[in-house]
């Protein structure tokens, strides 16, 4: 522990936030444990069984009805196949918040080898095809487009100032567009991905 390189931890108010933030650490993660992957499973099982549970024609008989979807009808053929569609989805949120992150880790420097470790070790060529556009060329300043927390935004290059910009729509459907004020891309990514994930679509409250 003593050999570990000390890692600061500004506050956003601190000068140097932003400056600290986008300077990568290395190594960027610690492989997770069997605890850790098991906790996980069951965080996606929570999440998909939701899904399924809205979806599912059998549980929609039953609120209509007006009695509890009782755990044992899990075990019923179709309602599997609700949370097999349900898995469809999750592997689909997977892949658009897996395309996010390597956007905002390729735009903050961080390369296609760095990129295919952190998705399972791939090799570095699957990870420029996965992902063509998160790790900009040397000379790039083309518009990148940003989906993250349920929202949208654009990072844009203003060649007259040399800084960057962005617009951006939440999930709340708030609008923000920021002047031409950061000095790299990966900042811009950062502000933009900040208001996003302020702007994240309200938790749905379920209904009786």
């Amino acid at each position: 522990m003593d050999d570990e390189k000390a890692i600061p931890t500004p506050d956003q108010s601190d000068e140097n936030f932003w400056a600290t933030v986008l300077t990568p650490v290395d190594p960027a993660w610690n492989e997770p444990g069997d605890d850790d992957t098991f906790a996980m499973d069951e965080q996606v099982l929570d999440a998909v069984r939701s899904l399924a549970e809205r979806i599912s024609t059998r549980a929609s008989a039953y609120r209509a009805a007006g009695k509890p979807f009782d755990a044992a009808l899990m075990a019923a053929p179709d309602v599997q196949l609700a949370m097999l569609r349900s898995l469809y989805e999750a592997k689909r949120s997977v892949d658009r918040l897996a395309e996010s992150a390597a956007t905002v880790a390729g735009r903050g420097g961080s390369s296609y080898a760095q990129l295919g470790a952190a998705w399972g070790g791939i090799k570095r060529q699957s990870a420029r095809l996965k992902w063509p556009h998160a790790v900009p060329k040397k000379s790039a300043s083309e518009s990148i487009p940003l989906h993250y927390a349920g929202g949208d935004a654009v990072i844009h290059h203003d060649p007259g100032a040399d800084a960057w910009w962005y617009t951006a729509t939440g999930a709340d459907l708030q609008d923000d567009e920021s002047e031409a004020v950061h000095s790299t891309s990966a900042e811009a990514i950062a502000r933009a991905t900040e208001f996003l994930l302020t702007h994240a679509r309200p938790a749905r409250h379920e209904t009786a």
